[in-house]
């Protein structure tokens, strides 16, 4: 049965840090298989050396629906602690903050995707650390959409954001220890880090899989499913196509008052998408872009996971939506994740040159065999932090 670091952490004599204070970065989605919250468990087993509490993007309790929606810092009502909040007046937390702690324990969801913002989170955590001599301790979670499966172009350093800080793939196969392994060394943060690895996790596993319960990490990620899609509708973000906020399935569904179903068909034909079947659908959003609007678009129904292509499939898409609607699509405009200047769809992308290719019309297959050099290579990277 699968174990998350959180639970072996609580059962773990030897992990008592002596005389040490202890924060804690998570939301409310980093429970046990009971679902009783992390923080419960290490004021129980710390006590008072359990300081202070940290929240990601989105808020202590996932309540914060969209991008620059800022949460504030607030008193914890169950432990009593304050909760710093690492998504409203700073991304990075300060100094003063670290003062309450010697060893900071992180145990947030990821969701196996570059642009996921909580990756970004632990990253600022750790330089921090590092400045100050501090422990990082991370307590491992499974990558949802698997370990083995990469995709995607690897981030250029001109679009370095929040939504990507290092030169990673859009799906990058490793659990949020593994990665911040990773980062901790390819990228010089150099902080006093420790992991709690998993129990019973095998790379192959997708979240379904693990016989755990699956309690959303922020919104508008409300199953395993969502996450399977994301590495490529997130991309939707930086357009004025509906994403599927304000529907039950966000990120599953994709479309806009403009699209027509058989001439995106035409299209997409020309494309192999694997593993899914995008199904003509018509859906109203009650809130977020096209609120109140008809969208014809469609649903990605993942019919094999193991074969699927998220980033392909909602590239083909992309593309689609640029070549027949000129007058209609567009590129959603900064600000986006607090850069005021730059393209949110670059951002997003990771590379000015991929929406340059879509937009000029070639071929998807084209444009991802002008990654796979850098693909392999991170693949070869990121296998030398495997913990399982």
């Amino acid at each position: 049965m699968l174990q998350v670091g959180l639970e072996r952490i609580v059962r773990d004599g030897a992990m008592s840090f002596p005389g040490q204070r202890i924060g804690y970065l998570s939301n409310q989605a980093s429970t046990t298989r009971e679902f009783v919250h992390g923080r419960v468990l290490l004021q129980q087993k710390y006590g008072d050396r359990l300081t202070c509490l940290f929240s990601p993007q989105h808020g202590f309790f996932s309540e914060k629906q969209d991008n620059m929606i800022e949460s504030d810092h607030t008193v914890d009502a169950v432990t009593g602690l304050p909760i710093y909040s690492l998504y409203g007046e700073h991304r990075r937390p300060s100094a003063e903050m670290f003062e309450h702690l010697d060893v900071l324990l992180v145990d947030l969801i990821d969701v196996g995707t570059r642009v996921y913002t909580f990756l970004y989170t632990m990253a600022y955590c750790m330089e921090m650390a590092a400045k100050l001599g501090k422990k990082v301790v991370v307590l491992d979670r499974p990558n949802p959409i698997g370990g083995e499966r990469i995709e995607g172009n690897l981030l250029r350093s001109g679009c370095s954001s929040f939504v990507g800080l290092y030169p990673l793939p859009m799906r990058h196969g490793l659990t949020f220890a593994e990665l911040a392994l990773l980062i901790n060394r390819e990228f010089g943060i150099g902080a006093d880090l420790e992991v709690v690895k998993l129990k019973g996790w095998r790379r192959a596993m997708l979240f379904r899989d693990t016989g755990f319960p699956w309690v959303c990490p922020s919104p508008n990620m409300p199953t395993p499913e969502t996450a399977l899609v994301y590495p490529g509708q997130v991309i939707w973000e930086g357009t004025n196509v509906s994403e599927g906020r304000g529907t039950t399935l966000p990120f599953e569904f994709a479309g806009a008052p403009y699209w027509k179903h058989s001439a995106m068909i035409r299209i997409l034909d020309k494309t192999e998408l694997p593993g899914c079947c995008l199904r003509p659908i018509v859906f109203e959003p009650t809130s977020g872009k096209w609120a109140g609007e008809s969208c014809r678009g469609f649903q990605i129904h993942v019919t094999n996971s193991r074969t699927f292509l998220p980033y392909r499939t909602s590239l083909a898409l992309l593309q689609a939506a640029i070549l027949l609607y000129p007058e209609h699509f567009q590129y959603k405009q900064p600000p986006y994740e607090y850069e005021f200047e730059r393209l949110p769809m670059d951002l997003i992308l990771g590379d000015p040159e991929v929406r340059s290719r879509l937009e000029e019309g070639r071929a998807v297959r084209e444009i991802e065999e002008s990654w796979l050099d850098e693909l392999q290579a991170f693949d070869h990277t990121r296998k030398n932090y495997f913990l399982y």
